[in-house]
Order: structure tokens, then sequence, then C-alpha cells
């Protein structure tokens, strides 16, 4: 198969010789590839885009291009490696194991050292990577959003499309804005909350940044959870991000530096597992080891704290739940279970959450069609390539509908604000709940509403 004329052609300020020396894609991950084309049916983007270049096998043949010097890495073959949402679908089908995982996140930091964005994109980006992975920081940004929220603009901004005109990338992020409301503004938890009854374990918890701040509900959920089964809870006030948003994007230098603050974090916490019950965040958290792999100093202490992460719903099927649980409604309650990409290709997780659903009394799963198929979301690919993304989100919300499910369960914030903007666009109202906020309800007996 030869390589596309679109991406042969070259842009006079950003042609480069190719990768630098520092991890670039590896010659031998590369030609595990046999290029059999499993991948390209299960590949969101080529789904949506239809392009070779856009699949997983045409972004490999990019890579092994680049790296023996045929092709620079400029403009045309960089597009394509931005359309890689990186849910890791195509490590899931590969035949033949190919670890097309580690190939895109090498990539991606090679792009981001030696390609040289538009000035546009740069800002965007600086906008993104300077902001999200710093919940203080970000804290500050939703004062003037929760007055632009309440005072009626988003209203008016949504109304008008202004906003789409100026930058379709605003827009889209301005689109999955979630409500801000005062426990946006607050950090609550005390550094230690214990089990109720006899201890079982003693579990540390990480906030998170976009859920700790739009999701807080879910996390005091978490809690009570843990400790409604016995676990003593240790929550150390120095944490930050978990560093994936930097880290999927190619972000070297952010990436390491808070991996590092958040193993510091946990250093002398004495915990036997380090619980997360965000999807994404997880994966980056058990891939610790791989990214301080060149620290001496952290090299070590990554690959341990690695080994103690646990998603949450992982911990609790595997430790089994104490808590008695009743009906979330009077009558069956069906719920359809959203496979979030990091949990189901990342940490090949998929039945132990719904092992856990099940055992809440009178509900019924359901499957979506295409459940191993991404959302959009995608960290933040949704606000880097909007239409691409909503595309996505639309299809999945309407494989989600068609189970007719009277409630969608959600365990990634991404996913969660992805799915409720297209849900909006559908004139859907049902509702998305994290699997922890569900068992909650029952562990304490609460009623879902009608």
């Amino acid at each position: 198969m030869q390589i596309s004329e679109d991406s042969k052609r070259t842009a006079s300020l950003s042609d480069l010789a190719g990768f630098d020396e520092n991890h670039p894609p590896e010659p031998k991950l590369i030609d595990t590839c046999v290029h059999c084309g499993f991948c390209l049916a299960n590949c969101p983007s080529y789904r949506v885009i239809g392009k070779e270049m856009d699949s997983p096998r045409g972004r490999i043949y990019l890579m092994d291009a680049i790296n023996e010097g045929k092709i620079p890495l400029n403009t045309a073959t960089t597009e394509h490696f931005d359309s890689c949402l990186g849910c890791l679908a195509c490590v899931t089908t590969c035949p033949s194991g190919v670890q097309y995982d580690k190939l895109i996140s090498a990539t991606r930091h090679q792009v981001e050292r030696n390609y040289p964005r538009s000035l546009w994109d740069k800002l965007f980006r600086k906008l993104i990577f300077s902001v999200f992975p710093y919940p203080a920081l970000l804290r500050i940004f939703l004062i003037p959003l929760w007055f632009y929220q309440n005072l009626g603009l988003q209203k008016l901004v949504r109304a008008t499309g202004l906003l789409k005109f100026i930058s379709p990338r605003l827009a889209a992020m301005e689109s999955i804005l979630p409500k801000i409301t005062w426990k946006s503004f607050q950090d609550n938890f005390p550094d230690l909350i214990p089990a109720q009854g006899e201890k079982r374990y003693r579990v540390g918890m990480i906030l998170g940044c976009v859920q700790r701040l739009f999701f807080s509900p879910v996390n005091e959920a978490t809690v009570r959870v843990l400790t409604a089964n016995g676990c003593e809870v240790v929550i150390p006030k120095s944490q930050g991000c978990c560093a994936a948003l930097p880290e999927h994007q190619g972000q070297t230098e952010q990436a390491k530096a808070l991996a590092r603050q958040m193993i510091d974090s946990f250093a002398d916490t004495n915990v036997d597992v380090v619980i997360i019950n965000a999807a994404g965040c997880g994966h980056t958290l058990k891939e610790y080891g791989h990214i301080l792999a060149d620290d001496p100093e952290y090299q070590e202490k990554a690959k341990e704290f690695a080994a103690k992460v646990k998603d949450v719903q992982e911990f609790l099927a595997d430790v089994g739940l104490t808590a008695k649980l009743a009906p979330l409604t009077d009558q069956q309650l069906t719920l359809v279970y959203q496979d979030a990409c990091h949990l189901l290709h990342g940490q090949k997780i998929s039945v132990q959450p719904r092992q856990v659903l099940r055992q809440i009394p009178g509900v019924r799963l359901q499957e979506p069609l295409d459940a191993a198929l991404c959302c959009g979301s995608a960290g933040v690919y949704n606000m880097l390539q909007p239409e691409v993304a909503d595309e996505l989100g639309q299809q999945k919300v309407q494989n989600l509908l068609n189970t007719g499910a009277d409630l969608i369960a959600s365990a990634n914030p991404g996913c969660t604000l992805q799915i409720s903007k297209h849900l909006l666009s559908h004139d859907k109202q049902i509702p998305i709940m994290h699997p922890m906020e569900l068992l909650d309800y029952s562990i304490r007996g609460v009623k879902l509403k009608a």
C-alpha cells in the first residue's frame, strides 16, 4: 500500500527531517503490524473520516515512513496523528497484538516537540493545558462562568450560534460546559474518613480535576460507598492532576511533573490501594511506570504507585460488597452501561462494572449496539476535533437511546459531558449517573426520582 499523495505534500514552514532521537515510535513495534485491516471497522476516526491515513494501519505507515526519512513530519502527516482519538479500540481488536497505544503516544510526544503548530492552535492548546490540569486555577475561571450561566448569557450565545462562527473549537468547549453550582467551589473532604463498622482496607482516593469541580457528588458518593464497605479513606490535600490530559496530547514535561506530584502526595500514606473513579485518569495512573521510566529518582516509585492503582469498580468487584443494597425504584429499573474507552480498552475492565451494578436489586442491564465504539470525548478531542467528535457523539447517543433504558450509567466525566450534550440535541432528558452514585443511593435506601 502506498502513502497517499495528500500525505506526501510538503508545507514550507513545517517540513522537518523526521522524529528526534528521544523515544521515536519503535521500529520493532511498527513491524508487528501485518496490515491486515482488522482495525479499520473498529476505528472511530476511520469510520467518520473514511481515509486510510486516519486509521491505525495508515498512521503506522506514516510513522514508519517518517522513521525511515521517506516523508517529513509536517502539516499533512500531523493532521492524521491529530485525528486519532486514542481510544485504543484497535489494541483490543488487533489479532497480531500491535501495541498501537505505545506507538501513538510516542508519536504525539514527537509532534509536540518538533512540529510548529499555527499560532491559534498553540494558543488554544495553551489555554487547555494551562487551566484544566490545575483545579485551583480552574476554579477561579468558574466565577465568571457562573455569572455567564446565571445571567442568561449562555442561552443568548447558544441561541445566536455566534461563538461557533467565531471559533468552532471555543463553541465546542462551551457546548460541554456543565452546570456550575456552589459545590464546584468547595473542597470539603477531610484527610481521613473512617470506615463504617470493621475496617477491611485502607485506601487512598484521587479526586481528579474535572471530577472534583463539576462532578463533586460522584466523589462524595464514592467515599460513602467505600466507607460503607469497610474502607478507611485517605485523601491527601497535596494531590493534583493525574496527568492524563497532557500525557494523551504529548505534553511530556508537564505530564512528568504532575505524575511526580501525585506520587509524592501518597508517599507516606501507607494505603493498600489507590482508588480512582474516572476511567481516563485511571489508565494514565497505571502508566506512571512508563511515563517516568527515564527518571532515575522516580522510576521505581512510579512502578510501585501504578501497581496500587485500582478503578473503584474493579476494586469493589474484587473485594466484594458487604453493605446491604436496596432497590432504586419501586419497579424494575432498566440501565444501559456506557463503556468508557480507557476503562474498556485501556484497562480491560468491562465485566466488573456490570457485576457490581447487577447486585443492586431490581436492576436490569441492557447492552447497546457498538458498545466498544468511542463517544467522541476522548479527553480533549471533542474540543480539538469537534466535527468528528460530534458525529461520534450522535451515533453513541442514538445507540444508547435505542436500548430503551431508563438511565445511563457512565464512569467517566468526559463521556458524561459528551453524552449529555448530544442528548440535548435529541431533545431527550434521560438521566446519566456514575455507578458509584447508584450504589450510594442503593446503600442509603434513596429512591430515584421518577
